[in-house]
């Protein structure tokens, strides 16, 4: 594999999991046929300036906007700081930890075009996590938001820069950059799990899987255009946050418009203001638009994704009847990058996720491995041109068996080949003997016109085993009550089959959620 690798720093190509531990990948379709020599970052911009021209508008945001040629000379530029004041060798892994920001993607790129590993953080991480993701990359290289940099404190690399010195040293450089020549299947990047169970993991991705995020998801479901504007709310760090601000906007020449501010408010001006046709978010960020909606205009959407965490058909439903866009849902994973399982269009059916994504394969199966067929539910097992390899990490053998990967989910296959949802393998409730999945008694409880959220989980019961236990947000405005509790229970045997009903009902504020939007259920557990 290494035979034509450009990097110096093999710490990451000695740390990939042995090979007969990697799922198979599928490369069948000529567009994912990658080899050889091959910079991601290269690559991106070339199609960039090819679809939309040196001067199509690019980073659109209160820092002034930049076009495709501006980013890819920004870029070269950074590429020349990394290299020549910070002594960047390829390989070397670079902490990336700011806000979604103009100078970010830019340094983004530069990190790749220096040969270098991107890590991205979250940009709320505290020292802690930071220090964890610093030692078990081995960081080199960081480049900081000016106002992030206490975070790296006690575990700061060799070599760390803020990002207004790294701005005004790439500003001094000299225009051009002759990129490292790196191998397709050499690492670009660590992408460490948002840590919905407790313990991230890193996530090693190629400079080939950037390429193939665009040629399967991008090209079959997106399909963006030069005249596209992109918004959306998760950080870049996440690769949900990077496919749809970066890397797909990027390959098709559409322009990224950043908000000034984090929130929901100011996404929704953003959209306004820009007149953005697309729009990457979670469930979360499309109910808090919905109440928004009536104080913005968003009727300039015409593209809305959804990924993170299920969508349920109430949010899809209610997002089409409010705006008359159908939200593109999908289930990917750091492990594999991106989106495997979607739909667009008349294809989609609210509630489900959809079909393999061209290029991908997916299937159900029991817990000895066989396939089950459809109408059964079993577990979600995918491959493709991208799979999991983790950074030295003994989860690789749970997580690809026998060269599939396996998500962790629990999936349903129906007669027309659409996968739905079931939950998640380590949620789902025994009670009684039935099988319950969270998400349908989540999905009914939001059908409530009280409801704003809902989360549910199996709680130890003596007689039942598990039962039921619902974690309820209120709309505003509702009070909660004994009487509710009643009528949501009642509501939920209405919808979905009696024995599912939630037994307990609690009411709070908020539900505990990662910094990327997902629910955070093992700390609903920890709830006495």
């Amino acid at each position: 594999m290494t035979g034509g690798s450009a990097h110096q720093d093999r710490f990451v190509l000695d740390n990939l999991p042995p090979r007969d531990q990697w799922p198979t990948l599928v490369f069948e379709r000529p567009e994912l046929a990658w080899s050889g020599k091959l910079n991601a970052a290269v690559e991106l911009l070339r199609r960039a300036m090819e679809a939309a021209g040196p001067d199509g508008p690019a980073l659109l945001s209160a820092a002034g906007d930049l076009t495709w040629g501006e980013v890819d000379a920004l870029s070269d530029r950074m590429a020349r700081v990394l290299t020549d004041e910070m002594g960047l060798i390829p390989g070397a892994r670079v902490l990336l930890h700011g806000p979604n920001s103009a100078w970010v993607i830019a340094a983004w790129f530069a990190i790749l075009k220096a040969g270098g590993v991107v890590v991205a953080t979250m940009p709320m991480l505290r020292a802690g996590e930071l220090a964890t993701v610093i030692d078990k990359a081995r960081i080199s290289h960081a480049l900081v938001d000016a106002a992030l940099t206490e975070a790296t404190t006690g575990s700061a690399p060799a070599q760390v820069m803020d990002g207004d010195a790294f701005q005004a040293a790439a500003a001094r450089q000299p225009a051009g950059f002759a990129a490292i020549a790196t191998a397709a299947d050499d690492p670009a990047l660590i992408a460490f799990t948002s840590g919905t169970t407790g313990r991230p993991k890193g996530c090693v991705h190629f400079h080939r899987d950037i390429l193939a995020l665009t040629d399967t998801f991008g090209r079959h479901i997106l399909r963006l255009t030069p005249a596209d504007i992109v918004v959306g709310t998760p950080p870049i760090a996440f690769t949900f946050g990077l496919g749809g601000l970066v890397v797909f906007p990027a390959a098709a020449g559409a322009a990224t418009a950043l908000a000034e501010r984090p929130g929901f408010e100011a996404l929704a001006q953003t959209i306004e203001r820009r007149r953005a046709t697309a729009l990457f978010t979670a469930p979360t960020g499309y109910r808090a638009l919905l109440r928004l909606a009536g104080q913005h205009d968003l009727s300039s959407l015409r593209t809305c994704v959804s990924a993170g965490e299920p969508l349920p058909a109430a949010t899809s439903d209610a997002w089409h009847e409010a705006t008359g866009v159908r939200i593109i849902d999908g289930i990917g994973s750091t492990e594999l990058f991106h989106v495997f399982i979607s739909a667009r269009g008349e294809d989609i059916r609210p509630g489900a996720t959809g079909k393999p994504v061209p290029g991908f394969e997916a299937r159900i199966i029991d817990e000895a491995g066989a396939p089950l067929g459809a109408g059964e539910t079993g577990r979600l097992a995918v491959r493709g041109p991208t799979g999991c390899r983790y950074l030295a990490d003994e989860r690789q053998r749970a997580y690809v068996q026998d060269g599939w990967n396996l998500t962790g989910d629990v999936y349903r296959l129906d007669a027309e080949g659409y996968f739905w949802f079931v939950a998640r393998a380590d949620d789902m409730i025994i009670s009684a003997g039935y099988n319950i999945g969270a998400p349908e008694v989540e999905n009914a409880l939001m059908r409530h016109p009280a409801v704003c959220e809902a989360a549910v989980i199996g709680a130890p019961d003596p007689e039942r085993g598990q039962i039921c236990k619902a974690f309820v947000v209120l709309n505003p405005d509702t009070e909660p009550s004994a009487e509710l509790k009643a009528e949501l229970q009642a509501f939920v045997k209405s919808v979905i089959a009696p024995y599912k009903y939630p037994r307990a009902v609690e009411f709070t504020d908020a539900l505990p959620k990662t910094q990327t939007g997902k629910l955070q259920r093992f700390r609903l557990k920890e709830t006495p």
